[in-house]
């Protein structure tokens, strides 16, 4: 009784081997295996299979993309988040050394310096939240890119073509626009630590001037000329901003030797104080003048440097006033700002002539020697 059974189930198998093979693949999975052995069809498993397991498996990628996104988004608005604190922990320190100067700093001095540090903490939050948004949307594209190769392989879609074509598309890209993507990390770069931004006055080294625009790419200055330079960011090795934070304007003013060097300091300094009281709105010392004394013994002239402190890119206008008023008040003082001075020697037709002859052959200096009149006799 048992050979027949035996010979039976050998009959059977192979036949619900090769139909489950049919209907789920050489690797079914549980879903596919179970409907098939419930319901005996294999077009009713694969109809299973296609209805619930694959929607099952595209959900669960989608929703694994979804939480990589959060994740990531969580992850640069940390990073932002830390760079806008170490921006606000400069402002206060900033904030504390103008307030503890305070007594030396009029009252509206210390409200302009406290306003022009929280403007450049706002553009730097402003930058930061730029960035922010640059990098959540590279990260969205690149998770959108992998979410998406891997719904297609769901599909049973041959993803080989598509990645080496990806691949050699990269790759000829990369060597093609290499000077692009070095300009875009160089912008990144320079926008994360802020190292300029519109309205600054830079030293780029091909060019010097006023910031008028910042891209991820290029970066536009205007110079004194008026020519607008377009300067790739990758092209920038150095940058010299003059208008951050605060700016000092160095005046070397010459006096003649025989001026008295204290009454000229004295006027310097007066000078100097009284655009310190002012405050001009051009011209703004931060700063108490410090003479720093003789500079240098010239060959005309003996120069005295003033040093002055001011508010970010106006150290060229307030060296313009002093050196005007430093001149009125010389004038009033009887100093003398010196002409260039040289020792002239003239000498006429005839002693040029004389001084030919002098030195003509024959003619002896030093005393005689040898004749009869040099004995005695």
């Amino acid at each position: 009784m048992g050979e027949p059974k035996l010979v039976f189930v050998t009959q059977i198998i192979p036949p619900i081997a090769a139909t489950l093979n049919d209907a789920c693949g050489t690797d079914p999975d549980w879903l596919c295996r179970k409907v098939f052995e419930w319901t005996d069809n294999s077009d009713v498993a694969g109809i299973a299979t296609w209805l619930v397991d694959r929607p099952v498996k595209v959900l669960v990628i989608v929703l694994l993309a979804l939480l990589v996104r959060r994740i990531i988004h969580k992850a640069i608005d940390g990073l932002i988040e830390r760079l806008m604190s170490e921006r606000s922990s400069e402002e206060q320190d900033a904030v504390r050394a103008a307030e503890a100067a305070g007594g030396m700093l009029r009252r509206e001095m210390l409200a302009q310096k406290l306003s022009s540090l929280h403007e450049r903490t706002e553009r730097a939050r402003q930058r930061a939240k730029t960035l922010g948004v640059l990098f959540k949307s590279i990260a969205s594209a690149v998770v959108g890119t992998v979410t998406l190769m891997m719904l297609l392989g769901e599909f049973d879609i041959n993803l080989g073509p598509l990645i080496a074509g990806a691949g050699i598309l990269g790759v000829a890209i990369g060597f093609g626009a290499q000077s692009l993507v070095r300009d875009l990390l160089s912008g990144i770069f320079m926008l994360i630590e802020d190292q300029y931004g519109v309205g600054d006055v830079i030293d780029a080294g091909d060019a010097t001037g006023t910031v008028e625009s910042v891209g991820l790419r290029t970066t536009k200055i205007r110079d004194r000329h008026g020519t607008l330079w377009h300067i790739p960011n990758g092209e920038i090795r150095r940058v010299g901003n003059m208008s951050q934070l605060w700016a000092k304007a160095i005046l070397d003013i010459d006096v003649a030797y025989d001026t008295d060097l204290d009454l000229a300091m004295e006027t310097i300094k007066t000078v100097a104080d009284g655009v310190w009281d002012e405050q001009l709105e051009a011209a703004t010392i931060v700063e108490e003048p410090v003479i720093s004394g003789v500079q240098n013994f010239g060959s005309d002239a003996i120069t005295i440097r003033l040093s002055v402190k001011t508010e970010p890119a106006e150290q060229w206008s307030t060296g313009r006033v002093l050196r005007k008023r430093i001149k009125e008040a010389f004038d009033e003082a009887g100093i003398e700002i010196p002409f260039p001075q040289r020792t002239v020697w003239l000498r006429s037709e005839a002693d040029q002539k004389a001084v030919v002859k002098k030195t003509g052959p024959g003619f002896q200096t030093g005393p005689r020697s040898g004749g009869g009149d040099d004995d005695g006799d």
